[in-house]
């Protein structure tokens, strides 16, 4: 596990502590030459500062690895920016990639592969917040900001924070199995597979942008009642004001016109049953508010580009992959 000063601290302890759990299974079955020993790297070997505060040791500087790897970790956090700009961790990272079985980075850690070069021409993903800096600066890289986590032949990338243990339990399923993925998600009070992906967290963490108790208020409520009709007026009504002066506080507090947010809300929720649902696409338009296919299309057309029947084909042949 790659770590640098201003890491993101669960960043390296979440993935790390899966694949210890899943080692003292092993271990309590018998099976004592199997499991993980994991160990932290840095560009200096010591104590490294975290951006929580907390201190981690790296058991080596990255100069000392030596020989092939199964997994190589980075980590992302506050100091990724940062690191980014370091030609020789960089290099390492090039250089170590090829001798590892299989290369992964947690949330904003995808910056220092996609700098690598080792996310050209792949699919990636990364923490919801940093999604469009890694589109712009990568443009090499098909950057979906939806998954939790997402596999393109050898490299793995996952969204913000906690979704690194969502990952490192798929690479223990991988490994031995979805038993003993299944008993370490158990043990650590985790889903194996988080149902949904991160967008359910992007709109309403947004939502809580607001400084306004009723404006929060709305926007949980609408979250809640997207297959039902939702004009200004009604939300309005919701939060005591009168519809101009409710669109303007919104836009003011939320960034965008309440119209816009509810499309929004709406499309994330129709793009998660596109991937996980067997249902029409008429069945998705009215669940989730759009009324009609023809105007889900067009909704996804202004938000992601690409209509609804081809997001799903593309999100069915890349889970396929």
């Amino acid at each position: 596990m790659l770590c640098y000063p201003d890491v993101q601290v669960l960043d390296v302890v979440g993935p790390v502590e899966v694949f210890n759990t899943a080692t003292r299974l092993l271990e309590a079955e018998g099976r004592a030459d199997a499991g993980y020993t994991t160990e932290m790297v840095a560009p200096r070997r010591g104590p490294v500062a975290t951006s929580g505060g907390i201190g981690l040791v790296a058991d080596r500087a990255i100069s000392a690895v030596r020989g092939p790897l199964d997994t190589l970790l980075v980590a992302g956090g506050r100091g990724a920016r940062d690191i980014v700009g370091d030609r020789s961790v960089i290099a390492w990272l090039r250089r170590v990639a090829g001798r590892s079985r299989r290369v992964a980075s947690v949330c904003s850690g995808a910056l220092l592969l996609a700098e690598a070069g080792l996310l050209d021409g792949r699919r990636a993903t990364t923490h919801w917040a940093f999604a469009d800096e890694l589109a712009r600066r990568y443009p090499a890289i098909e950057v979906d900001p939806d998954p939790v986590y997402l596999r393109d032949g050898a490299i793995y990338s996952s969204a913000g924070v906690t979704s690194g243990m969502d990952l490192a339990l798929a690479l223990v399923e991988e490994d031995y199995g979805r038993d003993l993925a299944l008993t370490a998600a158990r043990w650590l009070v985790l889903f194996l597979k988080r149902p949904g992906g991160q967008s359910q967290f992007s709109v309403q963490l947004a939502a809580q942008l607001s400084d306004r108790g009723p404006i929060r208020e709305v926007q949980a409520w609408v979250i809640d009642h997207l297959d039902g009709p939702l004009s200004v007026e009604a939300m309005a009504r919701r939060a005591a004001m009168s519809p101009r002066n409710f669109a303007r506080v919104f836009a003011r507090e939320v960034g965008m016109t309440p119209a816009r947010f509810v499309e929004q809300a709406r499309v994330e929720r129709a793009r998660r049953r596109l991937e996980e649902s067997t249902q029409s696409i008429e069945e998705i338009a009215g669940g989730c508010g759009f009324g009609s296919a023809e105007t889900m299309r067009r909704a996804f057309l202004r938000s992601l580009r690409v209509a609804p029947a081809d997001y799903r084909s593309r999100f069915r042949l890349a889970a396929s992959a």
